[in-house]
């Protein structure tokens, strides 16, 4: 244990140079080296846009998260025009390193302007001063268009164009007000008090310990501990429960530093058939050792030299729970959390790998901590002599079993998954049926074969109903009386695949005047799952959807395309949920990074809704 401790107290002291390393670190093959940000072009900081109505004229920015504009930096020109009244909105006050306390406009700005009178392919030009928060100011920017005729006029901004573009602000302005948990987690990381933010990640990877992407870990633990064979201390179970936990918090940690700097194309690659199928069998192989098909122990020569080492037991040592730590984080690497996306945003923005490196590392300490107090307590709960013991070890061997499931369902979920796991707890349930038999016969014995026989009923059930719903059957539920008790569809969403797709659809829906929500999927993402089965289906979050062109991006495959709309969006897991407003450009702050229950999903598209 001191080896393992030793080990990563001096990985933390070398990253901290590595960190801030130039030269052939800093090459584009090692980007998530680098410990600066990199800054947008200004015409991607500061998107606008200009539409004419007669003599009206509507000027509006869409601005970047981390970016302003200054507001008494405006200036128009015009060539052949001549310009009336200008309603500049009111900005945000902001102390400004360069000039002091400004008014500032971020997020979004529309300005309206009036023209007095117009020529043909007369021009405006608007110079606009904007800054990156913190970093540099660019240079006095020039945007023109060209006007349409205008005939002499008083040139003031009607009461009509006055309320739409106060509307408009104020609709903009609800939205930039919603910051979305993963990007206030990011926030957090970057603020002065580290510790109470280092605490607050902990609690929250106590909180994902009882999601289901922790699953599989307990089983495996457990394995460990009660694949001792022999009494276990409760020090040797924290030895072994620490020796695991180390394992998948290191692992679980370096992939997401991998995926924050370098994009999710390496968390993908992790949920390639051919690896999910070698971790499948990998645990299947591991469950045979609970039934006593072998013993799991090192050759008699090197576990003499072991023990002789560290005093390990069969079964134990720590390099072997520490690797089985490893491939745990393996396991849990494609789960996608707030917490989680809100330390990888911070990692992709600041580029300060050592403090990102320790934010998820704290975060997977927290996951792994109900998995400390099971293993360490496994010496004293689990019963060590008799029957029981072998009862006890069969069961976790099933549960191995569920872990290979588990992984197999990533590749092919739904109907075959879903008679997987009936088997499994037919074949479970049969197993304690059997042992039953073995007990006294009493009515103890009676109540338990009762409860069984049901279980083994609605285990069989489950399947059959999955086997006949894919051979294309409907279920005998939403047929009887001739009563349609279906389940409510999930919204209609329209399959997309590249860059050019999302642009496409986009534009078509600005045309219209309508949101965009584009829903990053894979089948092996447990969380995106959630949103179909739960999210999606409710009424109220339906009615909301209604409003919205959808889109579902499915990067499953993971191909060159796949990646490339996932770097080109930024995406750093699944599942996330892109919105873009009305005119064509996406809200940041309205991002969803992780699963969202309906009603504060329905409340997150209120905000683009509301005008």
């Amino acid at each position: 244990m001191k080896k393992i401790i030793t080990l990563f107290l001096t990985a933390l002291v070398l990253i901290a140079p590595v960190a801030h390393s130039e030269g052939l670190l800093s090459s584009k093959g090692f980007d998530f080296l680098g410990s600066e940000p990199q800054l947008m072009p200004v015409d991607q900081a500061f998107v606008s846009d200009f539409k004419q109505e007669g003599n009206q004229l509507k000027i509006n920015w869409v601005i970047a998260d981390g970016y302003y504009m200054y507001r008494d930096k405006l200036k128009f020109e015009a060539n052949g025009a001549t310009i009336g009244e200008i309603a500049l909105p009111q900005g945000k006050m902001h102390h400004d390193d360069y000039f002091g306390n400004q008014e500032v406009y971020t997020t979004y700005v529309d300005i309206p302007l009036a023209l007095k009178s117009a020529q043909a392919d007369s021009t405006l030009t608007v110079t606009f001063m904007g800054c990156a928060e913190g970093k540099l100011c660019f240079p006095p920017t020039k945007r023109s268009v060209t006007l349409e005729p205008v005939a002499d006029n008083a040139g003031i901004v009607s009461q009509a164009t006055q309320k739409q573009v106060q509307a408009e602000n104020q609709a903009q302005g609800n939205a930039s007000s919603v910051v979305s948990e993963q990007d206030s987690l990011s926030k957090m990381l970057s603020g002065n008090n580290m510790f109470w933010t280092l605490l607050i990640f902990f609690g929250l990877g106590v909180g994902l310990a009882l999601t289901p992407c922790v699953f599989p870990m307990y089983p495996i633990l457990s394995g460990i501990i009660v694949g001792q064979g022999q009494k276990l201390s409760t020090a040797k179970a924290f030895t072994l429960s620490m020796a695991y936990v180390q394992g998948m918090a290191i692992t679980y940690s370096i992939l997401g530093l991998i995926v924050a700097s370098a994009g999710m194309k390496y968390q993908a690659a992790l949920q390639h058939p051919a690896v999910l199928i070698g971790l499948a069998i990998l645990f299947l192989i591991l469950s045979l050792s609970m039934f006593g098909v072998y013993e799991l122990q090192l050759p008699s020569r090197w576990q003499q030299k072991m023990n002789s080492v560290s005093n390990n037991q069969k079964g134990g040592n720590l390099i072997g729970v520490f690797m089985m730590g490893v491939i745990s984080g393996l396991v849990a690497s494609p789960c996608t959390s707030a917490p989680l996306s809100g330390a990888l945003i911070y990692i992709a923005q600041s580029g300060n790998l050592l403090m990102g490196f320790l934010a998820l590392y704290i975060l997977s300490m927290g996951m792994g901590l109900p998995l400390l107090l099971i293993g360490t307590s496994g010496g004293k709960l689990l019963p060590r002599a008799g029957s029981w013991m072998n009862i006890i070890k069969t069961v976790f061997g099933f549960l191995l079993i569920a872990v290979s499931i588990v992984m197999i369902s990533r590749i092919w979920p739904g109907a075959i998954t879903d008679i997987l796991w009936s088997v499994w707890a037919i074949c479970l349930v049969g197993y304690f049926m059997h042992q039953n038999k073995l007990t006294e016969f009493n009515w103890k014995q009676t109540v338990r074969s009762v409860a069984l026989i049901l279980c083994l009923l609605a285990s069989f059930s489950y399947g059959f109903q999955a086997a006949m719903s894919a051979l294309g059957f409907q279920s005998y539920a939403s047929t009887f009386n001739g009563q349609n008790t279906a389940p409510v569809d999930a919204p209609k969403f329209k399959l997309i695949k590249s860059v050019a797709d999302v642009e496409a659809e986009v534009a078509a829906a600005k045309a219209a005047g309508k949101p965009v929500l584009i829903d990053f999927y894979a089948d092996w993402c447990v969380a995106c799952k959630e949103f179909e089965n739960i999210t999606f289906k409710d009424k109220q979050v339906q009615q909301r959807l209604s409003q919205y062109v959808l889109l579902k991006a499915d990067v499953t495959k993971g191909d060159a395309t796949d990646n490339a709309l996932l770097e080109h969006y930024k995406v750093l897991g699944l599942p996330t949920l892109l919105l873009f407003n009305q005119q064509g450009v996406e809200n940041n702050n309205l991002r969803i990074t992780g699963f969202m229950g309906p009603e504060a999903f329905a409340k997150h598209l209120d905000v683009l809704l509301t005008k």
